[in-house]
Parts: structure tokens; sequence; C-alpha cells
């Protein structure tokens, strides 16, 4: 297991929120973790009352957005839909969050015209540290606030968004693990996981040597690439993170997976992704319909 330890011959760019090399970002980014820095901890946007507000606004107006539970014993391999609901509103969660066990998913933050400035101005920030133009490469952009009480767990997954993860208050370790590494991550729960089931990939503790482990203090930060499995444990206090995160506009390494997830259903043993070029067009253009089919069918837009 290796411990992350914060690069020190690099030259540190600072912006109003975020600090950073980027020789690191321009290396690394959406390639391998990486930890930098943020001055966002004294923000009044992330103070418990405020949040509190937020999350009655979008209970009451973007139930959707809005993810909570509450747990005391949640294990890093439980599935989501195992761990309890509460009867209360995530309001009071947050104002019961020191004894309650709560992991609370405050959704599309930037909904609210005053966080929606931080993540603008963030991504300005991202783009000149990583040399990347967001706007031409990215489908969705947002901001998700998490807050935890002392010692909750956060269960094992991957995410399709590049995420930026900047801890506000409190402290936690999170393990990051390398999403190319085929023995921690199979190439069929990634395929499950773009097709059926977000929660497919499954936690190994005899494979935990093989993660990066951060220990995120307030003023901490850390890149968390697409598809990188990971998994939290919170420390002793109350604790609030912001996750600035987007979605890439490229469809074709979902569309692969997808594919894959398919072939592998009949009986196959499908090529991976980007190991024919061809062979990857053909199978993303080929699974198009499936995918347009699939979300007419939930309400949403063919291409969403």
């Amino acid at each position: 297991m290796a411990t992350a330890t914060a690069p020190t011959t690099e030259k540190v760019q600072k912006f109003q929120h975020l600090a950073g090399s980027k020789e690191v970002f321009r290396e690394k980014f959406n390639h391998a973790c990486f930890e930098f820095r943020h001055s966002l901890t004294s923000h009044p946007l992330f103070r418990l009352d405020r949040l509190m507000e937020l999350a009655r606004e979008t209970q009451e107006g973007r139930p959707g957005d809005l993810y909570y539970d509450a747990g005391q014993d949640v294990g890093v391999n439980q599935r989501w839909s195992e761990i309890a609901k509460p009867k209360f509103s995530a309001a009071d969660a947050i104002q019961r969050i020191e004894n309650c066990g709560a992991w609370i998913v405050l959704k599309r933050a930037d909904k609210d015209p005053e966080y929606k400035v931080v993540l603008d101005q963030c991504m300005e920030e991202l783009e000149d540290l990583s040399g990347i133009s967001i706007d031409k490469v990215m489908k969705i952009k947002e901001v998700i606030v998490f807050v935890t009480s002392p010692k909750r767990v956060t269960t094992y997954h991957i995410d399709r968004e590049c995420s930026l993860l900047l801890q506000i208050q409190g402290d936690k370790e999170i393990s990051i693990f390398d999403r190319n590494d085929r023995t921690v991550l199979p190439e069929k729960d990634i395929e499950t996981f773009w097709s059926v089931d977000a929660n497919a990939p499954r936690y190994n503790p005899a494979l935990q040597d093989r993660a990066t482990v951060y220990q995120l203090t307030p003023g901490a930060a850390v890149h968390i690439p697409v598809n990188c499995p990971h998994w939290l444990q919170n420390g002793d206090n109350i604790s609030v993170s912001l996750n600035l995160n987007f979605q890439y506009r490229d469809a074709m390494r979902a569309n692969i997976y997808r594919a894959n997830f398919l072939l592998r259903k009949m009986g196959f043993s499908p090529t991976p992704p980007f190991q024919s070029a061809s062979g990857d067009k053909i199978k993303s253009v080929a699974v198009v319909p499936v995918v347009w089919a699939r979300n007419i069918t939930k309400g949403r837009k063919p291409w969403a």
C-alpha cells in the first residue's frame, strides 16, 4: 500500500481556490490520482448552517439530486441498497450528523447560483492547470457536497465522472486504486458498471496494498480519474467535502464496455477497449440503439 506524499520539487501555482503543479496536472489528469491544495476551508457556503439550507432547498425542489442514508456499521463492500434510509429529512440529518452515522450527498449544488460561481471559478483554474479546454471535452459539470458523520465509511465504488475531491472540514482517509489494474478491477466489472449496475465493482481486502492512500485534512485535495476504484474512512469528526467533477462528452468508452457486456452475455470473450480502433468503432456504433432505447424508457433524451 502506497502512502501519498505531497510533491516538493514541482512549482506550485496558486489561484483563487486551487493550488497545484501544472507539471503534475498535465501529466496525470484523468490518468492517475494525485494530491493538490485548495483554499475553500473557510468559505461560508460550506458551513453546516448553510448546508442545512441547501439540503432543504434540494429536498423540496430537486429531490432526485439528494441522497442520504444512516448506519453505524457500514462496511467497505456494502451495497448502497443495503444501507438504511433514515425517516428524518436531510436537513435533520445534518443537524444530527455527529451521532446518526449519516452520509449525505447534495448533488448539483451548482443549481444554486452561489455554488455555481465556485464551480465556474474552479473550472477556469483547472483549465489553466491541466491545459485542457474543459468545455470542448465536457458533457456535464457539477458541484457535489458530501457531509459525513464521524467514523463513517463510504463504500468501495467507481464513478463515471472525473473528480476533484476537496476536503473542507474534518479529516478522512481515501484509498484509490489504479483503474488499469485488472486484478483489482476486472473487465467484466467495468462492463457491468456501464451497463446495468453502478455498484458492480467489489472490494477485495487482500488487494488493499495496491491502493494509494491519502490522508485528507482541511485544505487537502485529491484528483480521482474516471473509473478509479476508491473507498473512504472518515475520521473522528464531522466531515464536509466538496466534489468538483465533470463527465466527458466522449461516449465511446462507455459504449464499448456496454457492447462487451452484451457479447459476454452471449458467451463470447470480447476484446477489451482501446486494443482495436476499428473494432471499438463498430462496437460503439452498434450499441447506440440499445442505449437510446434504454434512455427513452427512462424518460431521458436518447443521447443523454
